[in-house]
């Protein structure tokens, strides 16, 4: 009998991990069941995809730079990854405004919700705008200075230190570019085992995926405070959903005209890393996973997608970016903050540079936030509020940003390889073709 491919498998954990959370809910023993019993082999879970995001990158960027043969080659790659990231956010955060303001989802919000959801979040929120206070004040340029690490081992012994071990490794390959073959080939035959053994380790890791997800969403659930204030805020996550899906529409009308791919083919490709995405809300974490499905089913060779896709997990958020475009308009609605044309430039302008400015601080989704509503006249005094009233929607909208993040990761790595003549014909392949049985 054949089994069955691993997204069906992955989404049907998320929705008996809903329905499991859900029931759990109603009894007073569930939420401490779920939290001390079940949520731990989610957390297990995100921890192994995490584990080897680190080596991933510095096995996979170090292997494909080398594999190029050419600076050339990796000045065309990394130009046209840098522009078309660019591009899309500049495209998410248009179509975010565009919708908030036809929508206008602020008047659905009355002063007594947001008395509610001040005096939940108001502490919270307060503690992420003197955090993105702080980073601001460190300088314009700073975002550079953090990208070169001035320890190797100790970049390496955080994942929020990324976008310095993309340096590093990308520094690495340049100049094993540039050594005599002799000295390289043992060097790259060392790298190109490592690589294939993390994507082996990926293969077996991805095998509790749908326990996993099941794990997840039913500690989502029940860690749920106050469902009311989801009801209140319904219209602004109504807005950034629908957005959301336009982003991914705009993202399968770009690829198949461009690469040829049908939309179906590109969707069950990139299905399990969507799916471990909206489940663990972290880019980083799905990246063994995105990288594995961009290069084994959506066609794209190793040295593109070894790039275009460690850069993107870090510098690329097309759906924080729309989020933040929503959440700021929202905030000016609901506070009665007008913002005239010349403001929503801004917004443009600003998200685009915070999206790749902040990449390497942590809590940069927030701190671009704060970013941007100052740079449309907030008052400082009213940040806090602001950001409070987006803090209890802003784990499920969480989730669903994070599958946009990654679908266009997987978008602009097939484009890029079009450019470069590195995409070959999808192969979509079952879960018996690819991934280890149960128990081997």
């Amino acid at each position: 009998m054949k089994k069955l491919a691993l997204h069906w498998k992955i989404l049907i954990g998320m929705v008996l991990g809903v329905l499991f959370g859900i029931g759990m809910s109603q009894l007073s023993w569930g939420p401490g069941f779920v939290t001390e019993w079940i949520k731990p082999m989610g957390t297990i879970f995100i921890r192994l995809l995490k584990l080897i995001a680190i080596p991933l990158i510095i096995a996979s960027l170090i292997k494909g730079v080398s594999d190029l043969q050419d600076l050339s080659k990796f000045s065309r790659i990394g130009g046209r990854t840098i522009l078309l990231y660019i591009f899309t956010t500049v495209i998410a955060i248009s179509i975010g405004l565009v919708l908030v303001n036809l929508l206008h989802p602020g008047s659905s919000v009355g002063e007594s919700v947001v008395q509610r959801i001040t005096e939940a979040y108001e502490s919270t929120a307060s503690g992420k705008v003197a955090h993105a206070m702080e980073a601001k004040q460190r300088g314009k340029l700073q975002f550079l200075v953090d990208m070169v690490p001035s320890n190797f081992f100790e970049a390496a012994s955080s994942n929020r230190n990324m976008l310095q071990v993309i340096f590093f490794a990308i520094f690495f390959g340049i100049a094993l570019l540039m050594v005599e073959e002799k000295y390289a080939k043992p060097l790259k035959s060392f790298f190109d085992g490592l690589n294939e053994v993390i994507l082996k380790m990926v293969d077996l890791i991805m095998l509790i995926a749908p326990y996993a997800v099941f794990a997840l969403l039913a500690g989502l659930i029940t860690d749920t405070q106050d469902p009311s204030l989801f009801v209140a805020l319904g219209w602004y996550a109504f807005t950034v959903v629908v957005g959301l899906l336009l982003m991914l529409v705009f993202y399968l009308t770009l690829n198949y005209f461009i690469t040829g791919t049908n939309p179906i083919t590109f969707l069950r490709g990139i299905a399990p890393a969507q799916l471990l995405a909206f489940s663990t809300s972290s880019s980083a974490a799905t990246l063994p996973v995105t990288m594995e499905r961009v290069e084994e089913h959506l066609g794209v060779e190793g040295e593109v997608a070894s790039f275009v896709c460690p850069v993107g997990a870090t510098v690329n958020m097309d759906g924080t970016s729309l989020y933040q475009a929503v959440a700021a308009v929202f905030i000016a609605q609901v506070l009665a903050f007008d913002l005239n044309f010349s403001d929503q430039l801004t917004i443009i302008v600003t998200a685009t540079m915070a999206s790749i400015g902040s990449a390497a601080v942590p809590g940069a989704g927030m701190i671009m936030l704060v970013i941007v509503l100052e740079a449309i006249g907030l008052p400082q005094e009213k940040l806090a509020v602001g950001l409070a009233l987006i803090f209890a929607v802003d784990r499920p909208l969480d989730m669903c940003r994070t599958v946009i993040n990654i679908s266009g990761d997987a978008t602009v790595a097939m484009l890029v390889a079009k450019s470069v003549g590195k995409l070959s014909k999808p192969q979509p392949k079952e879960w018996d073709d690819h991934y280890p049985k149960d128990g081997e």
